[in-house]
């Protein structure tokens, strides 16, 4: 074989081959395509819009709810702090042992047994000077009984939890806040999916609507 060789030429673009749905911001960079659809545009606007508002209005949530579950929680505290007292008690009878005594679960384990204590005078009471009542509360477990122990007592005499501590106010604090901007993320995320699946049916039906047209000429012999 003679002749002149030809020059090499530059090998091939590669292809790149994308498999399933298009990411929206791979949409919204080709949105020139003319092969992309108005359903496509239309997803891709969509994504784009939820990605900038779902931030924004979800840290307005946060700050909102945030501001709102402190100012409720702070007043709580200070309406038992006003209203709840540190009371003595005395053990009716022992507490129950623990099977593992001085373990570390046994420094964590409380039981509940009858205590007695005086109601404070503000409490409904016969004298002026506070009611002698009896209720359970949770004490460390081996207590012998007459033994002391504090108890928190509310304005009508019974037996409460101690006030929300600050700690505890911050921590309620934030789990609304938190709770707050997943809800707002959530409903974002939601209204996207719905959207893709509405914008897909349509292009489905757009689809059989259009093989209905032409899949006569295919599929009648010449």
């Amino acid at each position: 074989m003679s002749g002149p060789i030809p020059p090499a030429q530059p090998p091939p673009a590669p292809h790149h081959h994308q498999h399933g749905p298009l990411h929206p911001l791979t949409l919204w960079r080709r949105r020139h395509n003319p092969l992309r659809r108005r359903t496509d545009r239309l997803q891709c606007g969509i994504a784009l819009g939820l990605l900038l508002l779902v931030p924004a209005l979800g840290l307005v949530a946060t700050f909102t709810v945030g501001d709102a579950a402190h100012r409720h929680y702070r007043a709580t505290a200070e309406h038992q702090a006003r209203t709840r007292h540190l009371t003595p008690a005395v053990l009716v009878h022992d507490a129950p042992r623990h099977p593992e005594p001085g373990s570390a679960e046994a420094r964590k384990t409380r039981y509940p047994v009858p205590v007695r204590y005086t109601a404070p005078a503000s409490a409904p009471a016969p004298a002026s000077g506070g009611e002698t009542r009896t209720a359970e509360t949770d004490v460390l477990p081996g207590l012998p009984g007459g033994s002391t122990v504090d108890v928190w007592v509310a304005a009508d005499g019974s037996l409460t939890e101690a006030p929300l501590t600050t700690e505890q106010v911050r921590g309620r604090t934030m789990g609304w806040a938190i709770s707050a901007f997943l809800a707002v993320a959530l409903t974002g995320t939601a209204l996207y999916g719905a959207a893709a699946r509405l914008l897909r049916r349509r292009n489905l039906a757009e689809w059989d609507a259009r093989w209905a047209e032409v899949a006569p000429r295919w599929s009648t012999s010449p």
